[in-house]
């Protein structure tokens, strides 16, 4: 079982399809839930549940790490969380799941302006066909043009970037931090302001016992047990034991969940789907990064 989770492709599917799945979750929550109640428990609840994790490793991990693990936790589990509900509230979860393809973009990007990364060619070709697939399904959807709005959009572009950031500061500043103790980390240092944003929302004394708030809120639950705090596990697990380049391609199998879940919930079906869906495979393909041969370095 052991040798399963440490698979790259493994780990890449399951993430992509329990990421995949967030979007439809988010707008099921949306009916009963603030962006902000959906953002804040998201991240509050899973800070209770990595906070055995998390208290002590935060009690051993050096000062000078610490920071990073802030910054990473922000961009990567704190942000996101409130820009993408706050996207959905004009964007389709099947746009939205096909906007955060951008990620591995960004992640070329950043790496090179922040970090100095250079990148192989055959990589940026990789990341420019899967966009081009992104960008095949979001114009050719029927539900882009009409049910969105450009700033919304923009907010779920942000959010890729906040995410691309977060990947480049794991991989460059925290690779010596074990999965585990990192996520339970994160989670536990924003749980705080989490609690801090429902208090002042008014969720503890505005919330209404009805049955539509509890089907929304056991969508809310599986998205931020599965989605949110164990996704993020194996998501830095990803991270260290390949690339943020590879890791980041995750987000290509995103759309492909994402609009299928759409489909179910009522979407359209076109050709363009389907055109779409192979180029974002083929920039998978691409992006990928070679496994190397590790040998003893004779000295």
């Amino acid at each position: 079982m052991q040798k399963i989770f440490e698979n790259r492709w493994f780990l890449l599917f399951v993430i992509g399809l329990t990421w995949g799945s967030s979007f439809i979750l988010i707008k099921k929550s949306l009916i009963a839930f603030t962006p902000y109640e959906i953002g804040a428990i998201r991240v509050g609840v899973s800070g209770l549940i990595m906070a055995y994790i998390g208290v002590p490793a935060l009690r051993r991990i050096p000062k000078n790490t610490l920071g990073w693990i802030v910054l990473s936790g922000f961009f990567g589990n704190f942000l996101p969380m409130f820009l993408f509900p706050l996207a959905q509230i004009e964007v389709s979860s099947s746009l939205a799941g096909i906007l955060d393809s951008l990620v591995p973009v960004f992640v070329l990007v950043l790496g090179f302006v922040v970090f100095g990364i250079r990148t192989k060619t055959i990589q940026i070709v990789g990341a420019i066909i899967g966009f081009v697939g992104a960008a095949t399904l979001m114009y050719f959807s029927e539900s882009s043009t009409e049910e969105s709005q450009l700033g919304y959009a923009l907010l779920v572009v942000l959010a890729t970037a906040c995410y691309a950031l977060s990947a480049l500061i794991i991989k460059q500043k925290l690779q010596h931090v074990p999965s585990m103790q990192l996520s339970g980390s994160v989670f536990t240092i924003w749980a705080i302001p989490s609690f801090l944003i429902l208090i002042f929302t008014g969720f503890f004394t505005n919330f209404q016992s009805n049955s539509e708030t509890w089907e929304a809120l056991g969508y809310l639950a599986i998205l931020t047990i599965f989605g949110t705090a164990i996704a993020m596990i194996l998501y830095y697990k990803l991270i260290q034991n390949t690339s943020p380049v590879f890791a980041s391609t995750v987000t290509y199998l995103l759309p492909v969940v994402a609009v299928i879940w759409g489909l179910l919930d009522g979407e359209s079906f076109t050709i363009w789907y389907v055109v779409g869906g192979l180029l974002i495979l083929a920039g998978i393909y691409l992006i990928r990064e070679k496994k190397k041969d590790v040998r003893p370095n004779p000295r």
